[in-house]
């Protein structure tokens, strides 16, 4: 197995995982949804793990890698929000729960850049 399609599959449990945990406990998920967005949180919380499911699928077969890791890129940069909505919450909490929410901020950074780097490596391939 080379080493892109190993990044590709790790990309995509590390998707599949985040998506089934949405689904087993989602009262963490919820507390990150903005206030800002319409509907219940739950509701929201069970669409990013549909999302990151999907996502998941797509970027484990070659012939959707591409177009799913790019989405996945984007997918990434949407979520951000919820992880600034996260820190500004816990900002009160003990620190190694600060340390948390603070260090999934810039985490952010290197998944969109992992997805990007996985979608460049399905180009030109079906």
């Amino acid at each position: 197995m080379s080493r892109s399609e190993r990044s590709s599959l790790l990309l995509a449990g590390l998707l599949a995982t985040a998506g089934v945990a949405h689904f087993a406990a989602p009262r963490q998920f919820d507390a990150t949804i903005p206030r800002a967005l319409p509907g219940k949180p739950r509701t929201w919380t069970y669409a990013s793990g549909v999302a990151e499911l999907a996502l998941a699928a797509g970027v484990a077969l070659p012939r959707t890698r591409r177009a799913a890791a790019l989405a996945t890129a984007a997918f990434f940069v949407g979520v951000f929000p919820a992880n600034v909505k996260l820190a500004v919450d816990w900002r009160h909490r003990p620190a190694p729960l600060r340390t948390v929410a603070l260090a999934r901020l810039p985490l952010q950074v290197p998944l969109v850049l992992w997805a990007r780097g996985v979608a460049k490596g399905a180009e030109g391939r079906s």
